[in-house]
């Protein structure tokens, strides 16, 4: 094989690389019966996926936060509730910590000012 045909077969290989699916939103009850077919019905994960057009990562996620939910997801796996309390309480803490340091430049600077 000689330079010429080597580069051709890397810039084939380069060009079958697979595009990226876009991105798809789906609704609570089509999730949780995408999750019942698994849990319910006793179906795999990939035999769901492959019939509902799904990725085995979305679905494999779906089924593992609906287990932590019923109490018998990983241990330490954290329930939807649990999930949306840390993201408030996250929230509230860069709140207050941009409050506080807006405040400590309103301080240090009433100090320069009245120093």
């Amino acid at each position: 094989m000689d330079t010429n045909e080597e580069a051709d077969t890397v810039s084939d290989m380069v060009e079958v690389k697979k595009e990226r699916r876009p991105r798809r939103s789906y609704t609570e009850e089509f999730k949780a019966g995408a999750v019942r077919l698994v849990l319910e019905e006793g179906k795999t994960v990939s035999q769901v996926a492959r019939d509902l057009d799904l990725t085995l990562s979305a679905l494999r996620t779906w089924v593992e936060q609906a287990r932590a939910d019923s109490g018998k997801g990983k241990p330490g796996a954290l329930t939807s509730a649990e999930r949306q309390e840390l993201t408030k309480l996250r929230k509230q803490v860069r709140e207050l910590e941009m409050e506080r340091t807006l405040l400590k430049k309103w301080v240090a600077y009433t100090a320069k000012e009245n120093g």
